[in-house]
Order: structure tokens, then sequence, then C-alpha cells
């Protein structure tokens, strides 16, 4: 029972309240919510090491992305959570694009499950402006997609389907089979409703873009994989630790070797007025601080790498590359770095 206030006590709080002095309470006690009707299935240390897996994934389906949009596009795992299938169910809004993926890890005792990958339509309109040769600059389009359309985000996510198989065959031997697309999210049905799956969101990020996108997998099947290379670590030994790292990073820098790049010569800048610039007409010359025969700048994807000189190769403007920046580059990065510490 509460203890009861004395009469000193309460002389104080009625003088403080007659002069308007805030009242000191006790401070609220924080309680966490337990559901012990949805109960947790993975400790902190079992996301943590799917969280690895998830973010090798993302960094490659990056690099995919980037590649096959000919744009910069990062994506990076923002959020990883457990639920119930119906929660996520009755999250997706009627219109959305899902990819139905078939699952299979090597010696599991429960054979092929199913993982949906969720995204916006407005990605979806997104991707097929850019592979249409568009710049992907976000458009509200209150329509269906047309077949052609779903050809072109079909094969797209059989490429996502391949990326999620050869980010994670570093961890443990597995199969994907893409299943197809589904563009209402009412109509799946992959899991009960009262199932405990694993929501991992994405966040997306292209040049016109910003989005997020979900993955969906079944706690249940999870717990048996999380667990299987938990026991695998364990036993395994630094050097299969290194070889694995190793594998990701040449895995990675395969897809990598196949991305466009922009490459840019710069001859030389000079700064004008506005009243200079509106007074430009053609014919015009500008005089630059550099001599015709001095070396130029290469700049990739915005960093000077190179220096180079001007001249022709079969009758066409040419560069040939004469100093590496390279180190200069990272001496930058390193400073960038100390002033940021």
């Amino acid at each position: 029972m509460a203890e009861a206030l004395s009469q000193s006590q309460i002389d104080e709080l009625l003088q403080r309240m007659k002069s308007g002095a805030p009242v000191e309470s006790e401070p609220e006690e924080r309680i966490k919510t337990y559901n012990f009707a949805s109960p947790k299935k993975f400790t902190k240390d079992q996301l943590k090491s799917l969280n690895n897996f998830l973010e090798t994934f993302a960094r490659i389906v990056s690099s995919y992305f980037t590649n096959a949009l000919h744009s910069i596009c990062e994506v990076n795992v923002s959020q990883l959570e457990e639920q119930r299938y119906f929660e996520f169910n009755n999250a997706i809004p009627d219109s959305t694009l899902v990819g139905i993926i078939g699952f299979e890890p090597e010696n599991s005792s429960f054979g092929e499950t199913t993982l949906l990958l969720e995204f916006p339509t407005s990605f979806g309109y997104m991707l097929i402006d850019r592979l249409m040769g568009g710049n992907g600059e976000p458009t509200i389009l209150q329509r269906d997609f047309t077949e052609i359309e779903i050809a072109l985000l079909d094969h797209v996510m059989q490429k996502v389907s391949k990326t999620m198989k050869d980010a994670w065959q570093t961890y443990f031997p597995l199969e994907t089979d893409f299943k197809g697309i589904q563009t209402n999210g009412r109509l799946i049905q992959a899991f009960s409703p009262q199932d405990i799956v694993l929501i991992v969101s994405f966040d997306i990020k292209e040049e016109f873009y910003e989005g997020t996108a979900n993955l969906c997998m079944p706690a249940d099947k999870f717990e048996e994989v999380i667990g299987n290379l938990s026991q695998k670590y364990s036993q395994g030994t630094r050097q299969q630790d290194q070889d694995k790292e190793q594998k990701k990073q040449e895995l990675l820098m395969d897809y990598l070797k196949k991305s466009d790049l922009n490459i840019e010569a710069y001859l030389d800048r000079c700064t004008m007025s506005f009243e200079e610039v509106t007074d430009l007409r053609v014919n015009d010359v500008l005089m630059l601080n550099k001599r015709i025969d001095d070396d130029i700048e290469i700049h990739i994807e915005g960093m000077p790498w190179y220096t180079a000189r001007m001249g022709e190769s079969n009758n066409k403007k040419a560069i040939k590359l004469v100093k590496s920046l390279g180190d200069q580059n990272k001496d930058e990065q390193r400073e960038d770095a100390n002033v940021d510490d």
C-alpha cells in the first residue's frame, strides 16, 4: 500500500501550486513490454550473424543495380525484426511488386522454403524507365503494369535471386529458384497468418529515387539455418574465415568490374562573373591558364585519377595517360578521415 503524505508534505504541495512552481514527480519506471503470445525466436548474436549475411547481399545487389541502371544505386540494411505473417501481409499495399523466390539450403531438414521480396510500384516504374533508356525521373502512374513491363521486371527479379545465391553461397551451399512476380499483395498466401517471419527492410537510394524494399523469411526455417551456421563457426578455424572473406571480396569485385563508370577529361577551369557569362556569344574565345601541350586531369566518377596529354589517334581526338593520381587520392582520403576524427 502506498505511504500516506504527512501534513508538512501536503502543505508544501499546496504552497508550490499557489506560487506556480513546478511540482516534482517521481520518474516513471520504464518497462519494456513483452508479448508472450509471440515469443522471439532469435538471440541478439543470431540476428547479428544473419545481419552480416544480409549486408553482403545488399552490397552485391547495389553493384547489380548500379550496373543495370547505369546510375549509382545504394542498397543498405535498415531494419531486422520478427513479426507475425499477417502483420506483414496487412502492411503491404494492394498494388505492389512481390518477387517469390524458392530457397533451399543444402542438408536442411525442411527442403525448399519460400522468400518474399517486396518492392514499391514506384521502384518498378523507375527500373522500367531506366532499362528503356530514360533518366529514371519520378513519375506517378495510376495503372497496372503491362505484360512487357512485367517481363522486364521478371528478368530483374531473376538476377536479384541469383545475387542472393551468390552472396550467401560463401556462408552455406544453397539453391534459389525464382517463381514469379505478384502485383497484388492480398493474393499472396505463402505462410499461415500466425507464422512468425523475419522482416528485413532495405533502404534504396538512386539519383531520382528513395524507397524501401522488404524481404520476408520464415523464422522457423532460418532458425535451423542460423543454428547450423553458429555450430560451423564455433568449429571452424581463422583461416576458413579468411578464405570466406576473400571469396566475398572477389565476388563483390566481379560485380564491380561489370559496372559502367563515367570518365571525363578536364582541360582547365575558369571563373567568370554573371555579367560576363550573359555577354557570351558564339565564336567568343575564353582564355585559360593552361597551354595546349600541358597535362590535363582525367576524372573517374568525379574523382581525379590520372594526368594525361591530348593528341590524336586514327583521326580522332585522344588522350594518353601520363601519371596516376591514385596515391594522391589515398592521401586526401586519409586527411579527410583525420579531420572527421
